[in-house]
């Protein structure tokens, strides 16, 4: 019997025109990623900080407009300004929405270093002195606040050292350390400024992220009572701080009111006379300088006074949408990493708006601290919208449902019986 051998066959050989289109549709491939689809909570979040964006110019607009005119200024001056700091923070925020997990854990220790020497600057002649706090710099005619960055870079730090200390956070010793030394350090440098409310701030985003690190609750608590106890302790220290916890007490707050009643009084008048529907836009009364920061710190009152009801309840359902879509990135993430940080931006965001718009409504004391993307301050907005930029690029690493979705193994055809 002959045997045959077999001849291997050669691979058909490729043309270069055909591994050209090959490479062509790997680019198109490529390109497409690029619009592909994104999450429900990246269109969450970023539809709810442009609306809001948009919702704080068009108040701002409206609360100084009236007092710039008849001071002899240019009535849109400061709706602009504002824009600027808009215009240059939203293209940021998508920017930042473009960059991977490893950029922020490598940027954490720069950004930190850098936002505290940035912080330092107050310190020296450029900084400028507002009611008392020392937590502005005027550079080239630009009024910058350097703690609103502390935010942002503190919230990344923690995070990075909770995630590469993530097996090791049984110990209080590895909670603790470096932990509190630096943010202790970051509070003295703004409470050096006299700034109290942007500590507060501070403190309670340092606090969601150890948190939402998932560290045991004893070690959680201890750093929460030394926090309460430091709050009370600098509050008690300073007169003006006591005379307005003491003007909060006063139910009628009428004691002083050409002083630290005067604010929350015409704050709450002017939440009063809007009632439902509001007496319009741009048909503020307290915004003709009785109301002082009505712009700032206490634009609530003016939505309230010009919108009514139905306006608080508008800006109160964004922010509560915002932090639908940012603790779904928190619940849905598997990175330790994205957890803590999307937890501390959350409280700190949230958390911010919930005191800003209870100091308005006298749930808690005066504390100077603006609502976030609607108070006027463009230090400020820009911190926030970076901040959601990062928030963006946590949600687009977030498993697609067809990966979350278990994978059923094939069924094996039945066999056939013949008959």
């Amino acid at each position: 019997m002959a045997s045959t051998t077999a001849t291997p066959t050669r691979p058909p050989r490729v043309q270069p025109e055909e591994i050209s289109a090959k490479r062509g549709l790997a680019a198109r491939v490529n390109l497409g990623k690029v619009f592909a689809p994104v999450p429900s909570e990246f269109l969450l979040i970023a539809s709810t900080a442009l609306l809001l964006t948009g919702f704080g110019l068009v108040m701002i607009l409206s609360a100084t407009s009236a007092t710039a005119t008849a001071a002899g200024q240019p009535p849109y001056e400061a709706v602009l300004k504002q824009g600027m700091f808009a215009l240059l923070g939203i293209p940021l925020m998508f920017i930042a929405s473009r960059l991977p997990i490893e950029f922020w854990k490598r940027i954490a220790w720069p950004a930190l270093i850098g936002a505290l020497l940035f912080q330092m600057l107050v310190f020296t002649p450029l900084g400028v002195e507002n009611a008392g706090n020392r937590n502005w710099i005027n550079i080239a005619g630009i009024q910058a606040q350097p703690s609103e960055f502390l935010k942002l870079s503190l919230a990344l730090w923690i995070g990075f050292i909770l995630f590469r200390k993530r097996t090791l956070l049984s110990s209080w010793t590895h909670v603790f350390i470096p932990l509190v030394p630096v943010t202790v350090l970051v509070l003295a440098a703004v409470m050096a400024g006299d700034d109290m409310g942007t500590a507060m701030i501070i403190a309670i985003a340092a606090l969601g992220a150890l948190f939402f690190s998932g560290v045991k609750l004893r070690i959680f608590i201890l750093p929460a009572i030394l926090g309460v106890i430091g709050a009370v302790a600098f509050a008690a220290i300073s007169p003006n701080r006591v005379a307005r916890i003491m003007s909060f007490l006063d139910p009628n707050c009428l004691a002083d009111y050409y002083n630290s009643c005067y604010q929350p009084l015409h704050g709450i008048w002017g939440l009063a006379g809007g009632g439902i529907f509001g007496l319009g836009l741009g048909n503020s009364k307290e915004k003709y300088d009785w109301l002082p920061a009505a712009a700032n710190d206490y634009i609530f009152a003016i939505v309230g006074e010009e919108l009514g009801l139905i306006g608080c309840i508008v800006v109160l359902g964004l922010f509560a949408l915002f932090a639908v879509g940012a603790f779904h990135v928190i619940r849905k993430t598997d990175d330790p990493f994205v957890r803590i940080v999307s937890g501390a931006i959350t409280v700190w965001i949230v958390g911010q708006a919930l005191i800003n718009i209870g100091v308005v409504l006298r749930v808690f004391p005066v504390l100077g601290v603006p609502l976030p993307f609607m108070s006027q301050g463009g230090t400020s907005l820009l911190s926030v919208l970076v901040a959601c930029g990062i928030l963006l690029s946590f949600a687009r690493s977030l498993p697609s449902a067809a990966r979350a979705r278990p994978v059923r193994a094939p069924r094996a055809p039945r066999a056939k019986i013949a008959g």
